[in-house]
């Protein structure tokens, strides 16, 4: 028989039970899905992340795929985060669309979702937080532009044409080319699912088959290394690099005169306003439509300039 000194220790033990649980299921979590590890670049948007959830007090997880090819991968992670009943989540779409069902399932249960880097083609993300990439391809396409003289071929490698950031930054480069520069013909676009050794082998099969090519612009991370590898493969020392990010090898490039110069984007600011749009929009706080994180052109001449050394990465 239960003395009343044990009913009331049952209880105590009870209560801390219920305390305890019910401070998990109100801690704030906000799980990121990534697009991948296999560039530097997220590693920077995760410290940015961090540093946002150390400072608001929030919880958070940041995942992606092993390469940014695995669209299927990255869905399987998103199913496995909204299981979890997030606050809010962050989600960098490797495909704009693929991802919409599971969105809608966000949606329904009332969970916030932000996009990040890269969108999908829906309204259901309550902001994006990213680089303005037809804008910064733009840029870029100027910059070739005026390195080459303003006339010639150039062609274009780039990471995907499934996700936000492939097709804005091909289109950005592309119509900018075709709207302010009528001398300059892209002859040709090609995708190497931003994995550098692929992109390497597609820029020498450009190359061989465009002799008069005066530069290639490498839209990603791994597309510009690529780029690099490819044209230094094959001997060629006149032709224009632009790339895209930053990374100590892009930089290394730039220093020792193989890549004329590149687009940096803001990835720890990109990480940080992710985090920190979550929160405001789990709170019921007004989130602007677009989050724009910024973007610079760096080349030999400024790269160490302390604004644009803040934005480049390791």
């Amino acid at each position: 028989m239960l003395n009343r000194r044990t009913l009331i220790g049952a209880a105590s033990a009870a209560a801390l039970m219920l305390s305890g649980n019910f401070a998990f299921a109100q801690e704030t979590y906000i799980p990121l899905i990534s697009k991948g590890f296999q560039h530097q670049f997220w590693q920077a948007v995760k410290a940015g992340a961090d540093q946002a959830a150390s400072e608001l007090g929030v919880t958070i997880t940041f995942e992606g795929p092993d390469n940014e090819t695995m669209v299927d991968r990255q869905i399987d992670m998103l199913a496995a985060a909204l299981a979890k009943n997030p606050t809010a989540i962050g989600f960098a779409a490797l495909d704009s669309q693929a991802a919409i069902p599971l969105l809608k399932q966000a949606q329904e249960k009332g969970i916030p979702v932000i996009a990040f880097d890269s969108g999908v083609d829906s309204d259901i993300p309550v902001s994006t937080a990213s680089t303005d990439n037809i804008a910064a391809a733009a840029l870029a396409a100027d910059k070739m532009a005026e390195l080459i003289g303003g006339a010639g071929q150039v062609a274009v490698v780039a990471h995907d044409q499934t996700s936000r950031t492939g097709i804005d930054r091909v289109d950005g480069f592309v119509n900018q080319m075709k709207a302010n520069h009528p001398d300059i013909e892209v002859v040709t676009v090609q995708y190497g699912g931003g994995d550098h050794l692929k992109s390497t082998e597609l820029t020498k099969a450009i190359l061989t088959a465009n002799p008069d090519l005066k530069g290639i612009f490498g839209a990603n991370e791994g597309s510009a290394l690529g780029v690099v590898n490819g044209v230094s493969e094959m001997g060629k020392t006149d032709v224009v690099i632009i790339g895209y990010d930053s990374g100590k090898a892009q930089k290394d490039a730039i220093r020792n005169g193989v890549m004329a110069g590149a687009i940096t984007q803001n990835p720890v600011g990109i990480g940080y306003e992710t985090v920190k749009a979550a929160l405001e929009a789990s709170q019921g706080k007004e989130v602007p439509a677009h989050i724009d994180t910024g973007f610079y052109y760096y080349d030999k001449s400024n790269i160490d300039d302390p604004k644009i050394a803040a934005v480049l990465y390791d």
